[in-house]
C-alpha cells in the first residue's frame, strides 16, 4: 500500500488543462447559448473620468432558432476561429496562444512572460543574485524568518494600492532561490510575492484596477468603504503571514515535509556546490543588484503615476536585463562575455516557455465556451444569466454569500479582475438591490473571490508564470494551496457575511 501511495503523482498542468478542455466540451453539448446587450457607462476615479462597455442585465435572451427553439452549439472536435468558425477541442492549443492583444488575452501575458524570462535569465548569468542572496543570509544571521512579514506586507501593498500582479513574476525568481538557501521552500518565496499580491488586492481600499472598476459599475463612489477595508486588509495581511511563518518553520524543521521539496532540490544542489567556496561580491555584482532595484523603482512608478501595464512594464524589465548584461562583460562577471548576453536571454525565457503554454491553453477553455463577449451567443452567458437568475430568492446574508462564491468560481473562466467586473457587477449590482444587500457587499463579494482565487485555479497566467519562475508544477501547489484556499474561503465568507450585519455602503 505504501509503494503504492508513493508512486502517485499529480497529474501534469498541460493534463489538468485538457481534461477541464473535455468537460466545458461536453458542457456546450446540453447548455443553450444566451447573450446580453452592452451598455456605455462612465464613472470618476480620481477625478479623471473613465468609460466602460458592460453587460445590460435585464436584456439577457436564449439565441433561438427559425422554429423558436433554444440553440445549442457542441464544440467541433476541430475548427478555427480564423476562418470564422469556432475555436475546436483539438487546436484549443493555438487558438488559445493567438488570443488578445498587447493589453489583453494571451498574447500580451505570454510575451510579458517570456520577456521577464529572458531579462532575468540574463542578470542570472552574472551572479550577482547568488552571490546577494548570500549575504543576505550572512546579515540576517539566524532571524531570516523576519523577512516573511516583511516581504509579505510590501507586496500585499503593492497589491493594494496599485494591483500590483504580473509584475511579481519577476521577483520569485530572486526570492524563492533565496528562501531555499535560508533552508525553506519555493512554496515559501511565493506566498511572500505573488499570493501577497493577491491578497492585498483582494482587500483593498483603493485599487484602481479591481476595486474601482467594480464600485464604479455598480454605482457607489469610488474608494468608498475604506473604514471597512482597510481593517480588512490588516487582517488578512496578517493571517497570510501568520499561515506561512508557520508553514515555513516546519519545512526549516522537516525539509521533506515540503510539497516542493523534489522540485527545489535543483536548487539545493547548486547552492551545496557554491557553498564550498566564497562568492564574490565585487563592484560588478552591486551594480547589477542596483540595476534591479533601480526597475523596481522605476516599475512603481510607472505603474503609479503613468498607467504603465503589460507592454511597458515588459520593456522596462528588457531595459534591465541589457543593463544587466554589459555590466556582466564588462567587469567579466562568471567569465561573462558578449555571446553570454543573448544565449543566457535564451535559456531564461525557455525556462518560462511552459508556463506561456499553460497561458495559451488556458485560453483555449474560454474559446470553447464560446468566449466572454456578452454580445455573442455563448454558454459562459448562459450560466452567468442562470447562476445570477437563481439567486433572487434567497435572503439578504445567504445572498451576499453566494455572490462571494459566485465570483469565486466564475474566476475559473475570466481571471482578468476588471473583465470579470464588467461582466459581472452589472448583473451583482441590481441582483443586490433585489435582495436586500447594499451594492458595496456586492462589490466586496467581487473583490475577495476574484483576488483570493486567483493563486488556485491553472487558468491564471500570473500564477502559471509565477510557478515557473519556481520550477513548481501546479499540482504540488494545489497540495500545498488546497488548505490556506479552505481558511480564504470560510474568512472570507465571514468578511461578506460581517459586511451584511454592519451595513457596508
Amino acid at each position: 500500500m505504501e509503494k503504492k501511495k508513493r508512486s502517485f503523482q499529480m497529474p501534469h498542468t498541460y493534463i489538468i488543462i485538457f481534461g477541464v478542455i473535455l468537460v466545458a466540451a461536453i458542457l456546450t453539448l446540453f447548455i443553450p447559448l444566451g447573450q446580453y446587450d452592452t451598455k456605455e457607462i462612465t464613472y470618476t476615479v480620481n477625478g479623471e473620468e473613465k468609460t466602460r462597455t458592460v453587460v445590460d442585465p435585464d436584456s439577457f435572451r436564449y439565441v433561438l432558432d427559425e422554429n423558436g427553439n433554444k440553440v445549442t452549439q457542441a464544440a467541433p472536435i476541430f475548427g478555427t476561429e480564423s476562418v470564422g468558425g469556432r475555436g475546436g477541442i483539438l487546436n484549443y492549443v493555438f487558438e488559445g496562444l493567438t488570443v488578445g492583444d498587447q493589453t489583453s488575452g494571451a498574447v500580451g501575458i505570454i510575451a510579458f512572460i517570456l520577456v521577464v524570462g529572458g531579462a532575468f535569465g540574463i542578470v542570472l548569468r552574472t551572479g550577482a543574485i547568488e552571490s546577494g542572496i548570500m549575504r543576505v543570509i550572512d546579515l540576517t544571521n539566524g532571524k531570516e524568518i523576519l523577512l516573511i512579514p516583511i516581504l509579505i506586507t510590501l507586496f500585499s501593498l503593492g497589491g493594494a494600492v496599485f494591483g500590483m500582479g504580473e509584475e511579481a513574476i519577476p521577483f520569485v525568481m530572486i526570492l524563492v532561490p533565496m528562501f531555499i538557501a535560508m533552508g525553506y521552500d519555493a512554496v515559501v518565496g511565493i506566498m511572500c510575492s505573488y499570493v501577497a499580491t493577491q491578497i492585498g488586492f483582494g482587500s483593498s481600499w483603493q485599487n484602481p484596477f479591481g476595486l474601482a472598476v467594480a464600485q464604479g459599475i455598480a454605482g457607489v463612489p469610488v474608494m468608498s468603504g475604506a473604514w471597512f477595508r482597510i481593517p480588512l486588509w490588516i487582517f488578512f495581511t496578517g493571517l497570510t503571514i501568520a499561515f506561512t511563518m508557520r508553514y515555513a518553520a516546519k519545512v526549516k524543521k522537516n525539509p521533506k515535509s515540503s510539497v516542493a521539496y523534489d522540485s527545489d532540490q535543483e536548487y539545493r544542489d547548486e547552492f551545496a556546490k557554491r557553498g564550498r567556496e566564497e562568492l564574490p561580491f565585487t563592484l560588478g555584482h552591486k551594480l547589477v543588484i542596483l540595476d534591479v532595484f533601480l526597475c523596481i523603482v522605476w516599475t512603481i512608478w510607472g505603474v503609479v503615476e503613468k498607467g504603465y501595464y503589460i507592454p511597458e512594464i515588459a520593456s522596462q524589465f528588457f531595459v534591465m536585463g541589457l543593463a544587466a548584461g554589459i555590466i556582466g562583460v564588462l567587469f567579466q562577471l562568471n567569465d561573462m562575455k558578449l555571446n553570454d548576453i543573448p544565449r543566457s536571454f535564451d535559456r531564461g525565457a525557455a525556462d518560462l516557455l511552459g508556463a506561456a503554454l499553460c497561458v495559451g491553453m488556458a485560453q483555449g477553455i474560454i474559446i470553447i465556451l464560446g468566449g466572454t463577449d456578452p454580445a455573442s451567443g455563448t454558454v459562459l452567458n448562459t450560466i452567468l444569466h442562470t447562476i445570477s437568475d437563481g439567486m433572487k430568492n434567497f435572503p439578504p446574508m445567504l445572498s451576499a454569500w453566494f455572490m462571494y462564491l459566485f465570483q469565486s468560481v466564475f474566476n475559473f473562466f475570466v481571471v482578468s479582475g476588471s473583465g470579470q467586473a464588467a461582466l459581472t457587477m452589472p448583473i451583482m449590482a441590481p441582483l443586490a438591490d433585489l435582495v436586500g444587500v447594499e451594492r458595496q457587499v456586492a462589490v466586496l463579494a467581487f473583490q475577495l473571490g476574484d483576488a483570493f482565487t486567483n493563486f488556485i485555479v491553472p487558468t491564471s497566467g500570473c500564477l502559471l508564470g509565477a510557478l515557473a519562475a519556481a520550477k513548481l508544477e501546479w499540482g504540488q501547489w494545489a497540495k500545498f494551496q488546497i488548505r490556506f484556499q479552505a481558511l480564504l474561503i470560510v474568512c472570507g465568507s465571514a468578511a461578506v457575511i460581517l459586511g451584511v450585519l454592519v451595513g457596508l455602503s
